[in-house]
């Protein structure tokens, strides 16, 4: 049987959700079609259920250390499977009011798999969905237009096998039952750091494997300097310039790595491995072969407007690459939709769009780092101030990392915020919006910030840009 659609979406994740209820509120009868659970990764296997168990690994460590608050707390203990099951209730509510969500914009929801066909007796152009659904006869889906959002799965390394009990990706690592003694994380990007820092607090002995010559290669310098000396002061072992092939790793008893560091061969051991070097689009299986549509590498290929060469298909998400962040989803969602509906072409400026880590302690960012604003050639200036003098970061017993302001130094222009310390992943987003808003430091130093509080550190390190600062 056949449907017609305005829009039809392959893939219900955090990207493909939000442009369907946009679609409806814009009127446009739209569709979904998801292989597995409508939210995808993002909720299920990714941000959400990640960011609970980080939660439970915060409030272990505090209970660990509510002495230096003047509270007696003996004998804390970790229940693990209480805490996989607080992850799980968060999901499963989150994942009720998605598909309440799909409900009141009156969107259709097929679980199954979905692939474009070419031109057939339904359309003379490709875009056709047919929809495999286990035990059911196929549905065929005739959109005017469809928004790929497959999104995106690790990246392995080359012949290594992933059973998902000795060797993990995040995905494996989130249904672990109990936590293991020792674990070995290749890869020193956001997520390797984040779970290294969760696993640390649970009291995992971790080692990270970088390749590169440092921990998050892609924030600013000092910030990435900073989060290692921390991460090492928690007892992280944290090997850079590091090289690991399939058959240097070895599975018995565990795990045993025979690493390449700086010529030098270096044998690592753990209970477990996870491997965290990446993500590669979901590309595989959906029908572009049917297609004009082109890609790069595992990622589709779009115009500014997410258009693929086939005009009246998008792509959107971690499927195009890019800033793989589920809030870009989202934005890049309601920007192709409002394209299809009225021909509006929405910019999202990647130097606009705020960046978060969820490790002990937390790292926000947003904009140029230091060194990518020296190699365009900005003249620049900058200010930073240390949590260590804001009073209620002494107040929280957390008053370690600083934030960081960059400033074009012709234009006065805010170009980069980089944080380190408590709370920042909340409070970037005052950044983003003085970002957007074209703010100087002045203008930021101006604002009355209250005192108490963690955000006087964005006022003083603004103040600090032009050597204003008030308590340094």
């Amino acid at each position: 049987m056949a449907h017609e659609y305005d829009l039809v979406i392959l893939g219900g994740g955090t990207g493909g959700y939000v442009a369907a209820i946009r679609a409806s509120q814009l009127g446009l009868k739209t569709a979904i079609v998801e292989k597995e659970k409508i939210g995808g990764t993002c909720l299920h296997k990714g941000c959400i259920p990640s960011k609970a168990m980080l939660r439970s690994a915060e409030v272990f460590r505090q209970s660990k250390n509510a002495q230096q608050f003047g509270i007696d707390v003996s004998d804390v203990k970790i229940n693990f499977s209480a805490i996989q099951n607080r992850k799980q209730t968060i999901v499963d509510q989150l994942h009720s009011g998605v598909k309440s969500l799909m409900k009141k914009g009156k969107i259709d929801v097929y679980y199954g798999t979905g692939r474009i066909l070419g031109p057939s007796i339904f359309s003379p152009m490709p875009g056709t969905i047919s929809v495999e659904m286990e035990g059911l006869e196929n549905e065929m889906l005739l959109p005017k237009n469809v928004i790929i959002a497959t999104g995106s799965r690790p990246r392995n390394i080359n012949g290594i096998d992933v059973d998902g009990e000795t060797i993990m990706f995040s995905d494996h690592a989130l249904q672990l039952e109990t936590l293991p003694k020792s674990i070995i994380i290749v890869g020193g990007g956001v997520i390797g750091i984040e779970w290294a820092s969760m696993l640390a607090d649970f009291g995992v002995e971790v080692t990270v494997v970088e390749y590169g010559n440092r921990i998050l290669p892609t924030e600013d310098l000092e910030i990435s300097s900073e989060i290692e000396k921390l991460l090492k002061n928690r007892g992280i072992n944290i090997v850079t310039n590091a090289q690991i092939t399939s058959d240097s790793i070895k599975i018995e008893n565990g795990i045993t790595v025979s690493a390449t560091v700086n010529n030098e061969v270096q044998t690592l051991e753990a209970e477990k491995m996870l491997i965290s070097i990446g993500r590669v689009g979901n590309i595989e299986g959906i029908g572009l072969e049917n297609t004009e549509i082109e890609t790069d590498s595992s990622f589709i290929k779009v115009n500014e407007a997410y258009q693929t060469k086939e005009k009246h298909i998008y792509a959107i998400g971690d499927v195009i690459g890019g800033m793989q962040l589920a809030h870009v989803a989202s934005h890049e969602g309601i920007a192709a939709v409002e394209h299809i509906v009225n021909g509006k072409i929405s910019h999202l400026n990647s130097q606009n769009i705020a960046r978060c880590i969820y490790s002990y302690p937390e790292i926000a960012s947003i904009g140029l780092t230091e060194q990518q604003a020296t190699e365009l050639g900005h003249g620049i200036k900058v200010g930073k101030f240390p949590f260590k003098g804001i009073g209620k970061a002494l107040v929280y017993g957390n008053s370690e990392g600083f934030v960081k302001i960059i400033a074009n130094k012709d234009t006065d222009d805010i170009i980069g915020v980089h944080m380190i310390g408590p709370d920042v992943t909340n409070m970037i987003s005052e950044a983003a919006l003085a970002m957007l808003l074209d703010a100087t430091p002045w203008e930021i130093g101006e604002t009355i910030h209250p005192h108490p509080s963690l955000s006087e550190i964005i006022g003083e390190a603004a103040l600090a840009v032009d050597g204003r600062a008030i308590h340094i």
